[in-house]
């Protein structure tokens, strides 16, 4: 009796692990729903990794590089490939976002890729926004950033003082914007997928 106990809790920590890796391991083949573009040093312990919680727990798959990055990845290829996967972009500009050359470059990739993107101005105003001229960038990048910056300081967003705001505001707020995006998206492909699907 005994032993046939201790096989059945066995048995079920087994079968309970493997259908929590089964899990994840769908999880992780999933492309990304929201890719959250930020400055790390500015917003990565703040405003990027509690909206990142917070889609997570609503059932989103977002792209946050220190989250969905692992030894060994290649930087550029995972970047690129969650942006191109992603239904939704958020932006998330700092007094320092175009400074980074990752920042910048995840921008001009959305919106390359004709992603809606949503941007939310931390602790910085749309007109304090310029590209600064790194001698490491060639002329095309930098007329791509440009573009692409001025995109996004001319897109309707979201504004967050860190001194004077609550990270849980912004967030709620944020993902409130996040879900009736995703909501629209998915209704205009089924719209688009009924129109198909009409004979003539």
């Amino acid at each position: 009796m005994q032993r046939n106990m201790a096989m059945s809790f066995f048995q079920r920590r087994f079968f309970s692990q493997q259908r929590r890796t089964q899990m994840v391991a769908r999880r992780v083949l999933e492309p990304c729903d929201v890719f959250l573009n930020h400055r790390s040093m500015d917003t990565k312990k703040t405003v990027a990794t509690l909206l990142y919680d917070h889609l997570k727990r609503h059932g989103f798959n977002p792209f946050l590089d220190n989250k969905n990055m692992k030894p060994g990845d290649k930087l550029f290829e995972k970047i690129n490939r969650a942006v191109m996967e992603c239904k939704i972009g958020v932006a998330v500009l700092s007094p320092r976002y175009t400074e980074s050359y990752f920042c910048l470059h995840e921008l001009a990739l959305l919106l390359g890729c004709n992603k809606k993107v949503i941007p939310i101005f931390c602790d910085v105003k749309p007109s304090q926004l310029r590209v600064v001229n790194n001698p490491k960038w060639s002329e095309d990048e930098l007329r791509r950033f440009r573009r692409a910056l001025e995109e996004v300081k001319f897109t309707v967003g979201l504004t967050f003082n860190s001194s004077k705001g609550n990270f849980s505001e912004i967030v709620n707020s944020s993902s409130d914007i996040i879900i009736g995006s995703m909501i629209e998206l998915k209704n205009e492909e089924r719209m688009q997928r009924k129109n198909l699907q009409i004979p003539l």
